[in-house]
């Protein structure tokens, strides 16, 4: 029992009781803790007055000593030595010679004895001041010197007595404690009504809950009424919420079902999900979409009525290994022939994943179904463009090769031309050699335009635009294309020889393509200039126009963009992407202007402007 009761002091279970308990123990400790300081500190000032008033009086009563040892009185130091310990507060005085020999002392038995004790002994050495020393752990006494003509000739000792500063000091305690116990009582008290305060709503929530833990359909205990303005109120306030919210929930259940469906009806990737027999019980719109049919033509139908060929043979087998095993089949890649299904051409990426209604049990075979038809069709672009650079590789091994015996037959037929010839021979000589020389010319541009360069260089920008003309001379005549050069002369640049010329011949193809099949006038401009993005910045700008079919504004938006073309099975998308990344690449910047062509007959044509600015240093990419 008393163990029990020990128990139930130290850890109440209640929050009156643990607020009573708490705070009688915390108020407790600070008047301890505030006891033992105030005591300390009492102590202290006590004894600095007592060491001040010693102090005081040996020093006076070393003056008084001195005139008197002085005048040859000693009979005066008699006197003053008794009214001295007349003093309450001193218990013995003694004036002892520089031997430790008693001169004279309040106790007239212990005159011409050496009564000092071994720690007074210390201070018989000359004195220049007052000391005051402790003798034992609770007595302090004080020694001063007797100076007679300048010279220490006795030593003044004086014991205090502490009787009174003792009482004064317990007198303190007692307050002390006193006040203790009434703050004690007066916190217990105040506890107790704070903590009822507190316990009684909680107490009322406390039944109100288990009311609703019992039954929880009974809330009629809610909402409880709030009566304070504390935790305990805010706590209330919170369960009327919560059973409020609850009630709530109940009540909106089904409209939350219909948002859930709502959700996975419109979602931006296809849901489906399958029972055992391969079965469709759920799919949203977008699959409904991707499929070509109905949402309701969907449902309780098979894999293999839904799908076709090979497509529904991969989803059927992940289903079953789902089913089967427990584990998600990832990154299912499905294809559609053109032709064996609506919107044939397309390919999907699918996961099916296990529906779980308990640990181990699969309910449902879960599919998300996303379209990649348009990243498969920008593979493809990349493909081919790979498939270009393969052969423009080609093309270049070709011209190499071709070049060899081109420079055997230029020598044999300047070894004919050295020979005696009749007119019609030399001038079918002149014409071979003419066409020979076109030939060279002709590989020699496919060499350069291939040989990409390693370094950047200083380049006559005017004979690299030439260059790439040169490469579509055949075709802009076959055209009746009108070319216009405006050059400034030895126009130089420092730069990639080789990627500029990739450059200019994306841009001067696109102009011949939107110029065909009627022709026009390609307009070429070469110049020194100053940036109209930073005037302060020189370098040169090249200015690439046609009379074509020109752009329309939707077009413009996207003729930078990967895979964003308007020739259709001729083009890759990648031409003016490409483009970008050699201006970006050579700190420069391309401005364009475009009119597409109407049926009012108004100008048509594109002008591209790209400058690049005056720089000893381009990166390395």
């Amino acid at each position: 029992m008393p163990n029990w009761f020990g128990m139930r002091l130290l850890k109440p279970r209640t929050i009156r009781g643990q607020l009573m308990s708490g705070l009688i123990l915390f108020e407790i400790l600070v008047l301890a803790i505030v006891s033992v300081v105030l005591i300390r500190e009492q102590r202290k000032e006590l004894q600095t007055r007592t060491d001040r008033r010693l102090e005081y009086q040996a020093s006076l009563l070393a003056i008084q000593g001195s005139a008197a040892m002085e005048d040859g009185e000693y009979g005066t130091l008699d006197r003053i030595v008794r009214a001295t310990t007349d003093a309450p507060s001193i218990r013995s005085v003694q004036i002892t010679d520089l031997q430790g020999l008693t001169l004279v002392s309040s106790n007239p038995a212990m005159k011409g004895k050496l009564t000092l004790s071994p720690r007074e002994r210390r201070y018989l050495r000359e004195l220049d001041k007052p000391v005051i020393f402790s003798i034992d752990s609770r007595t302090r006494e004080a020694v001063a010197p007797v100076r007679v003509g300048g010279a220490v000739k006795a030593l003044v000792w004086i014991n205090p007595d502490d009787t009174t500063d003792r009482i004064q000091l317990r007198k303190l305690l007692t307050v002390t404690l006193l006040s203790a116990i009434f703050g004690v009582m007066g916190c217990t008290v105040f506890a107790s009504l704070m903590a009822r305060s507190i316990a009684k709503p909680i107490g009322v929530l406390m039944r109100a809950t288990r009311q609703l833990i019992r039954n929880s359909e009974d809330t009629s205990s809610f909402p409880l009424a709030v009566t304070s303005a504390n935790e305990a109120a805010d706590l209330t306030t919170a369960f009327n919420l919560m059973v409020a919210s609850i009630q709530e929930q109940r009540a909106g259940l089904n409209d939350t079902l219909a948002l859930l469906d709502s959700m996975l009806a419109n979602a931006p990737i296809g849901f489906a999900f399958f029972d055992r027999r391969l079965r469709f019980v759920r799919v949203n719109q977008l699959m409904a979409n991707m499929n070509d049919l109905s949402i309701g033509r969907h449902l309780g139908r098979t894999v293999h009525e839904v799908f076709s060929g090979h497509a529904a043979e991969l989803v059927a087998e992940s289903i079953e290994y789902v089913f089967e095993h427990g584990r998600t089949v990832e990154n299912l890649e499905l294809f559609s022939e053109a032709g064996s299904e609506p919107g044939g051409g397309r390919t999907w990426l699918t996961n099916v994943y296990p529906v779980r209604t308990g640990a181990d049990n699969v309910r449902w075979a879960g599919m998300i179904l996303v379209e990649t038809t348009e990243r498969r069709r920008a593979e493809d672009a990349l493909r081919r463009t790979e498939k270009l650079a393969a052969a423009g590789r080609l093309a270049a091994s070709i011209a190499h090769e071709v070049n060899n015996p081109l420079e055997a037959v230029t020598n044999l037929l300047y070894l004919i031309r050295q020979a005696p010839l009749d007119d019609v021979s030399a001038g079918y000589v002149d014409l071979a050699a003419h066409e020979l020389a076109r030939v060279s010319e002709i590989t020699q541009q496919t060499l350069r335009f291939y040989r990409q360069s390693t370094l950047p260089a200083m380049v006559n920008v005017s004979e690299l635009v030439d260059s790439v003309l040169r490469l579509h001379q055949a075709r802009m005549a076959a055209l009746q294309v009108e070319v216009c050069r405006h050059y400034v002369p030895d126009v130089q640049l420092f730069c990639f020889a080789g990627e500029l010329r990739q450059l200019f011949t994306n841009l001067i193809g696109n102009a011949i393509d939107a110029m065909t099949p009627n022709g026009g006038r390609l307009l070429l401009r070469v110049r020194y200039a100053r940036s109209l993005i930073h005037p302060d910045q020189s370098g040169v700008r090249v200015t690439i126009a046609d009379t074509g079919t020109g752009m329309t504004k939707e077009i413009q938006r996207h003729i930078f963009e990967p895979f964003f073309t308007t020739k259709e099975a001729t083009g890759t998308g990648l031409g003016l992407w490409v483009s970008m990344e050699i201006i970006e690449k050579h700190s420069g910047t391309i401005r364009m202007r475009s009119q597409a062509r109407t049926d009012n007959g108004a100008t048509a044509g594109t002008v591209f402007s790209v400058f690049f600015p005056s720089v000893q240093e381009l990166a390395q990419v």
